[in-house]
């Protein structure tokens, strides 16, 4: 049985996280799965492989915090997560969720993720996105 396209996807950004060339990925689905295209692997090959991009540097997005479900007009778990991983990224890890609702209280008047907006969550991606550059 052939893998999903979602987990054919996923192969396809590790491979662009990874920085590899078509080279590259075609010579490990060859060596890792036995195989010469994504469209070939099975479960235990996509299995395989995904060890191994792992074990190259890949680390798949895991949830970090609380998804609080669909509700209309507030921002996405997606963008929830992407401000959380700025955050983290900007701050080097030293600063956790409690700091960021402090920043956000400061400089948003939202006490906390879960109160954010749909259309306030751009903005703050964008000025979490600045803070990092600058910083760099």
């Amino acid at each position: 049985m052939s893998i999903s396209s979602n987990q054919m996807k996923l192969l396809f950004v590790a491979k662009g996280k990874l920085r590899w060339t078509e080279e590259t990925f075609r010579l490990a689905l060859a060596q890792i799965a036995g195989v010469t295209s994504v469209k070939e692997l099975d479960r235990a090959g996509f299995e395989a492989m995904m060890g191994f991009l792992e074990y190259c540097g890949f680390a798949p997005l895991t949830k970090r915090g609380q998804s609080y479900g669909e509700r209309p007009g507030m921002a996405s778990f997606a963008q929830i997560e992407l401000i959380r991983d700025l955050w983290h990224e900007h701050t080097h890890g030293k600063a956790g969720e409690e700091q960021l609702n402090l920043w956000l209280e400061r400089c948003w008047k939202i006490s906390s993720l879960r109160f954010l907006k749909a259309t306030v969550a751009p903005k703050v991606i964008t000025a979490l996105k600045a803070m990092k550059a600058r910083a760099a």
